[in-house]
Parts: C-alpha cells; sequence; structure tokens
C-alpha cells in the first residue's frame, strides 16, 4: 500500500463502522463493567508508558541509522566522484598531449614522410578519444536504454562472437577454443537485448586477446547451471594480483599489467552494466602469471 498510515486508522474504522451498527440495529446490546485496583491501573499507566518511549526511542535511532548511512553513502559517492574525474583526467591528458605533438611535429616537419607519421600519430589518439567518449556514453545510456527483448540461442550467439573476434589483428596469434555442450541436452534460449550480449561477451573476449601473450590459449565456454546460463572467458594472460581484482570494475581504472596495452579502462564497467541490466551476475577470478576467468550467469526466463 502507497499510503502506509492507512494501516494504522484502518482499524479504528472498521471498529466505528461495528459500534454505529450495533447500536442502531442490533437489540442485543450488552453492558460491561470491568474493576481494577489502583494498583493495576498504575501499573498499566506504566506499561503504555514505557511502550511509547520505547517506540520513540526505536524511532529516533531509526533515524540517526538512516541518517549515518546516508552521510556514509554521499562521502562514498564524493570519493568515487572525484576518483573517476582524476582518472578521466589522466586519460583524456595523455591523447591530448600526444595530439598537441603531433600537430607540432606536423607544423614543423621536414619531410612528407615525418609529416604523415605525425598526423597518423594524431589521428590515432583521435580514434583513443572518440572510443572513450563513446563507451561512457554507453555506459551512462545503459542506466535508462529499454532492452530489446528476443529469445536469444547461445550456441549461436557464442559462434558469431568468435567469428567477429576473427578480424582482430591480434588472432592471428591464439586459438580461441569454444565449447558448447550439445549432450545430453543442448543449452536453453535465454531471454535478452542480443545486441548488448554480443557486445559484452565481444568486450571479453578482445581483452583476452590483447593481454594473452602469443600461444597463449583462450577457451570461450558455455554450461547449463539450474535457472542460469553461465558463459565464461578464460585465458593464459598475464593475470593479476588479488588486490586489484575488485578495481578493475571501476570506470577508467586499468591495472599495473596494462602498462603499454592500448584500452580505456571502460571495457569491464561495461560487461558489468549490460550483465546487471539482464539481472545476471558477473564474477572475475585471476591469479598473477597464470590467467584470467571471467563468469556471466544469465537467467533463463528474463
Amino acid at each position: 500500500m502507497k499510503r502506509p498510515y492507512l494501516w494504522i486508522i484502518l482499524p479504528l474504522l472498521i471498529g466505528l463502522i461495528l459500534a454505529i451498527l450495533i447500536n442502531l440495529f442490533s437489540p442485543y446490546n450488552p453492558v460491561f463493567y470491568m474493576r481494577a485496583s489502583l494498583s493495576v491501573l498504575l501499573f498499566l499507566a506504566s506499561l503504555l508508558a514505557s511502550l511509547v518511549i520505547a517506540l520513540f526511542l526505536w524511532q529516533r535511532k531509526q533515524k540517526a541509522g538512516v541518517a549515518q548511512a546516508l552521510a556514509v553513502a554521499k562521502d562514498d559517492l564524493a570519493e568515487n566522484r572525484r576518483r573517476f574525474l582524476r582518472r578521466l583526467d589522466h586519460e583524456l591528458k595523455n591523447p591530448l598531449t600526444v595530439i598537441r605533438t603531433g600537430l607540432a611535429n606536423a607544423t614543423d616537419a621536414s619531410n612528407e614522410a615525418a609529416r604523415q607519421e605525425a598526423l597518423n600519430t594524431v589521428q590515432a589518439q583521435a580514434l583513443r578519444l572518440s572510443r572513450l567518449t563513446a563507451n561512457l556514453r554507453k555506459i551512462a545510456d545503459l542506466e535508462t536504454r529499454p532492452l530489446d527483448y528476443t529469445q536469444i540461442d547461445v550456441a549461436d550467439l557464442l559462434t558469431d562472437v568468435v567469428t567477429a573476434a576473427e578480424d582482430l589483428p591480434q588472432k592471428a596469434s591464439y586459438q580461441i577454443n569454444l565449447a558448447i555442450p550439445q549432450a545430453p541436452w543442448p543449452l536453453p534460449e535465454i531471454q535478452g537485448d542480443r545486441d548488448l550480449l554480443f557486445l559484452a561477451l565481444y568486450n571479453l573476449l578482445e581483452n583476452s586477446l590483447k593481454y594473452t601473450p602469443n600461444q597463449g590459449t583462450i577457451e570461450l565456454r558455455a554450461r547449463e547451471n539450474g535457472r542460469f546460463v553461465v558463459i565464461e572467458v578464460a585465458d593464459t594472460g598475464p593475470g593479476m594480483p588479488a588486490e586489484e581484482i575488485m578495481l578493475v570494475w571501476n570506470e577508467l581504472y586499468r591495472g599495473k599489467n596494462a602498462t603499454g596495452i592500448p584500452g580505456s579502462g571502460l571495457g569491464l564497467s561495461l560487461v558489468r552494466a549490460i550483465i546487471e541490466r539482464h539481472r545476471g551476475q558477473v564474477d572475475l577470478q585471476s591469479r598473477a602469471g597464470q590467467g584470467t576467468l571471467v563468469s556471466i550467469s544469465l537467467p533463463i526466463q528474463a
């Protein structure tokens, strides 16, 4: 009920209506008398007063707890915002510095080859900025974008993701192992936005290709687990230390092993936003020097 105070006055209204009906229409309306000693009345009065005071103190404690929780949440939000802005400043400052340097080199270049190299650098950094802003917009839009729910064949979706990854430049050095169970029965279909789920899985597979050394192993596999379909992306990349595992989900965060590898630090944030919009769960396990496993659990029924 949207107005909870109605539950408080509902018994009073029912009692009032019954009393009026009895007075108007019932021939049998007995009168009851009750006798009580002064000590009993004082005890009942003190009990009622204690209950009222207890209720008052409980409400005040609840309000204090809510206020404290709001204050903590506000501080956490402010700190997260400051951290995000610092990372965003870092991610924007580096390519902008390279762009300014490239433009200066293009202007001062004495030959066409040097000028073209400087312009190629500017173009690459401009593309990096474009991807960064596009990914930020995608994450923001996911909070309000309506999902286009359809029945999705998981095996077909994973096959399309692997096919798309074949066009990545680094794919030539790897073999992606796709494991889709067929016995004793195939994977059930799930309900979701196929384009968004494709984007999430593609991002995970692209990450594995970027961070796994040459001739490494990358696996994309799926299985049924109760009411969920579990999709896993595993690799034999450098992994990450335990203290970084929870941080990689933050926007613009990049681990120590990401140094020198192109990226914006938004891929995993986008993946988590997509999976949570589908009422699913995403988990990451990693061991430094051994590899990383990302598990996605998606409900069979939306």
